[in-house]
């Protein structure tokens, strides 16, 4: 493990997840190499550290930071990268189109992910799933009540990172608590620039938090069960 900004990075092993979606009834595999996951949802203290901000609905340094779109989580990515002194991931420029329409545009912007940037990232929703499972293969990585904040133990409300029991590979909160920004497009015929969830929250039923769970949103969205947690590749 290794840590930044209060933040413990998890090494994950390369590997091999396959995915899955109820909608469509398509299944695909996808290869892994080697990448470091953060153990828990980026917290509200670590995100006003960086950025000045606290966006949240409820208050607390140990809570996860939600209320924060997919972009915020990119620029916090490309922040943190700047200051560790990493090459960010992403590139952000000015769309000469300007009309916000494809799948890595907002509002004029458009981003880039540089795939050989050693900087902070969001995961990929293979490296999400392929680390939530930790090598096991039900529905969860243990008892739900004793791993995850979710509508049947939450009382309704957000709760700190790591109160619940870790998965086999020591990350917490991977199913439960707030929802995961991933990297991807869920489905851009149909959905156009809506990015992957995963993971489940503090307000969802059981079959929400689930490893296979998909869940869809415009990159724009913030809303008090949604954060992110950041991912790291080797440097090339």
């Amino acid at each position: 493990m290794n840590a930044s900004a209060g933040i413990t990075m998890v090494a994950i092993p390369p590997g091999e997840v396959t995915l899955s979606d109820r909608r469509t009834r398509r299944s695909w595999s996808v290869e892994l190499a080697p990448y470091r996951l953060a153990a828990h949802p980026v917290t509200q203290a670590q995100y006003e550290e960086l950025t000045g901000r606290r966006p949240s609905a409820a208050h607390g340094d140990r809570l996860p930071v939600e209320g924060v779109s997919w972009w915020d989580a990119v620029r916090f990515c490309n922040a943190l990268s700047e200051r560790d002194g990493f090459a960010p991931a992403y590139r952000l420029r000015e769309d000469a189109e300007g009309d916000g329409a494809g799948p890595g545009r907002s509002g004029g912007v458009r981003v880039e992910w540089d795939a050989a940037a050693d900087g902070y990232r969001l995961p990929t929703e293979a490296e999400w799933e392929y680390a939530c499972r930790a090598g096991t293969t039900g529905p969860h990585y243990g008892p739900l009540d004793e791993i995850a904040w979710y509508r049947g133990n939450s009382q309704e409300r957000i709760h700190d990172v790591g109160g619940r029991r870790p998965n086999p590979w020591g990350l917490y909160d991977m199913l439960g608590n707030v929802w995961d920004w991933c990297w991807d497009v869920y489905d851009a015929e149909v959905y156009g620039t809506y990015r992957v969830l995963r993971g489940g929250g503090w307000f969802d039923e059981h079959w929400s938090c689930r490893a296979s769970a998909r869940r869809r949103s415009h990159p724009s969205y913030q809303v008090d069960d949604v954060g992110f947690r950041i991912a790291r590749s080797p440097a090339r």
